[in-house]
């Protein structure tokens, strides 16, 4: 099952698996809102799943 996180505390996780990730949480964002990176709205919030970015990380490298 996955499990849905926001921006904020997905891009703490991901920089705690990597610190030396180039991803920034700007960018993280963009992708998001863009929607290259599948997420879901709740209000003012996006929820998003840390194996969609993984499987897009991999994708584009």
């Amino acid at each position: 099952m996955k499990k849905p996180r926001t921006i904020n505390t997905l891009y703490e996780e991901l920089i705690t698996a990597d610190p030396n990730c180039a991803l920034t949480k700007t960018a993280l964002r963009r992708l998001i809102i863009a929607g290259t990176i599948p997420s879901t709205k709740i209000g003012q919030k996006y929820l998003v799943c840390l194996e969609d970015v993984e499987a897009f990380l991999e994708a584009a490298g």
